[in-house]
């Protein structure tokens, strides 16, 4: 098992995964989000290749809009 910290909670995956497929395990939205990776803002076009380990902070940060 791997640890990680998603958004502020420790969280258990079964093996270290790519950004893309976590957003999956936790059925996360994709549209009007971003995420950052150990305080690093990754790309969405990067997000297939980043993969996520032991130890990893991932923040999924949602945008609002509003008027």
């Amino acid at each position: 098992m791997v640890t990680i910290v998603l958004n502020g909670e420790k969280k258990e995956i079964e093996s270290e995964v790519t950004l893309d497929r976590l957003l999956d395990l936790f059925s996360l939205p994709r549209q009007r989000v971003a995420v950052e990776l150990n305080k690093e803002v990754i790309s969405r076009k990067n997000w297939e290749q980043t993969t996520v380990g032991e130890s990893d902070r991932i923040e999924v940060v949602h945008f609002v809009g509003g008027g």
